[in-house]
């Protein structure tokens, strides 16, 4: 997961808002305030702290009222407004639980094992139940595979499994009878894009706007889900989602015939 910046409200964009923690709302709205661009893009500012943060106006300053919103998760400060006065706000950051909070924006910005959390606590239909549309999202994020051996094939030595938890993947099991599934996730380096020329952009410019939304992603059709039958895994049945290199296949992927990334 990557540490977070320095950052500051002009700077602040829907994805890295997710670095943040409430103290450090508190902390950059009050640094703010002594711009005097603030006041003209307050609802700006909101609008991207809002997609990471729950914000409420303490309206009623008394200690019963601040005990039960931090007995709710929020984290209780007065913010100084610019006319010397002092407002009450309560922040807490949206928890990502389910595979539905997952989002394009702050996929970059969890762990494999938080990624592994959620999965572990949303589904246990396999990787294949999941929506293409969560997929989509997810693998923007994660390098993911997955393979479906007997359970008392999975964790031989030499193994796919070892040869994963090896390299740095974290995993999620899950029992489909006598058969598990394995699904593994690692963090995808973040590559940064090369920054372009001066002759690219005045090529560019001459070209009609063609905006294209990640979010228009969201409305992909889910795929059907697959129902697991049991009885039609066989020996020849067994499977995973990655390539092993040439040359170097141990007996347990010998037996595992590669079926098309999903």
């Amino acid at each position: 997961m990557k540490q977070a910046k320095t950052l500051t409200l002009k700077t602040l964009n829907k994805g890295s808002v997710w670095d943040l923690q409430e103290n450090d709302v508190f902390r950059m709205w009050t640094a703010a305030l002594k711009d005097a661009d603030m006041k003209e893009n307050i609802r700006h500012y909101l609008s991207i702290i809002s997609t990471a943060f729950d914000i409420e106006e303490v309206k009623v300053d008394k200690p019963e009222v601040i005990k039960k919103y931090e007995a709710r998760g929020f984290k209780v400060s007065a913010i100084k407004n610019d006319d010397g006065s002092k407002t009450k706000w309560a922040v807490k950051k949206h928890p990502i639980m389910r595979i539905t909070d997952l989002t394009y924006e702050n996929i970059h910005h969890i762990s494999a094992a938080k990624l592994i959390e959620v999965l572990d606590r949303n589904f246990g239909g396999g990787w294949d139940s999941i929506s293409q549309s969560i997929r989509d999202i997810i693998e923007q994020g994660f390098d993911i595979s997955t393979t479906t051996l007997p359970q008392d094939r999975l964790h031989n030595p030499g193994g796919i499994y070892e040869k994963k938890v090896n390299d740095g993947f974290e995993v999620l099991e899950i029992k489909k009878g006598t058969w598990v599934e394995a699904i593994f996730a690692k963090v995808k380096p973040v590559m940064e894009k090369p920054k372009p020329t001066q002759d690219y952009i005045d090529h560019d410019s001459k070209k009609d706007d063609d905006d294209f939304s990640e979010d228009a992603l969201d409305h992909i059709d889910d795929e059907d889900d697959d129902s697991f039958d049991e009885d039609k895994l066989t020996e020849e049945s067994y499977r995973t989602t990655f390539d092993a290199p040439d040359g170097d296949l141990s007996l347990e992927a010998e037996e595992v015939s590669d079926e098309e990334d999903y």
